[in-house]
């Protein structure tokens, strides 16, 4: 392929110029969604957490989940009972997140036979749900450890083993609703409007009177 080397250095230069061509790649774009995807299911140790107050209320059993202090989880409680308030951490950017009882400070886990229980920990996996919204609004509590088992209860209140849930029932069907009383007892924010300083333009647009017509 190059007649104007010899043999030998014609072989070395096409094997150099091979080499070169195997070293150039098209790298493809970035995946943002895949890179997001990854990310949420990664534990975030460096955001401030985002925590928000709020209550569970059961599609099943029309009573609220409720954290009691024997450890044991149900959503057998009514609006407004202490041990219905529950404190959502969030574990990522995404969202998943960790529940546990404002009044007993348990948090909301599920064991390896799909049992959900109250521990004082809820650092690890087994504590941590993804909240899915629904298109019927509703919210369902996937278990981050155990993925396709969710946070469920039947019409009496009782929890329900996550290994028998799926999206589509109404026992894993959740919506989210303020505390009793937690309307009137956060304070009130208006609007503020931030008067900046004139500059040289705008003031004296301000201060010029409109023109009159012909």
């Amino acid at each position: 392929p190059f007649p104007f080397l010899s043999p030998p250095h014609s072989r070395l230069l096409h094997l150099f110029v091979l080499s070169l061509q195997a070293q150039v790649t098209v790298q493809s774009p970035p995946n943002f969604t895949q890179h997001v995807r990854d990310q949420s299911l990664v534990t975030d140790q460096l955001s401030r957490r985002l925590v928000r107050t709020y209550q569970l209320y059961s599609r099943t059993s029309g009573k609220h989940v409720q954290v009691l202090d024997n450890k044991k989880i149900n959503a057998m409680a009514e609006d407004g009972d202490a041990h219905a308030k529950l404190i959502v951490e969030t574990d990522t950017f995404g969202s998943r997140v960790r529940i546990k009882g404002a009044e007993t400070g348990f948090y909301i886990c599920m064991n390896k036979k799909g049992k959900l229980i109250g521990k004082s920990n809820g650092k690890g996996k087994d504590c941590v749900f993804t909240e899915i919204v629904l298109e019927n609004n509703y919210t369902a509590l996937q278990n981050a450890k155990y993925e396709g088992w969710y946070m469920a209860f039947t019409r009496k209140g009782r929890p329900r083993k996550g290994s028998k849930t799926r999206q589509h029932q109404r026992e894993v069907h959740f919506m989210k609703r303020l505390p009793k009383g937690h309307q009137t007892t956060e304070p009130h924010r208006r609007f503020e409007f931030l008067n900046y300083p004139f500059n040289r333009r705008s003031k004296r647009t301000r201060n010029s009177s409109p023109r009159q017509g012909p």
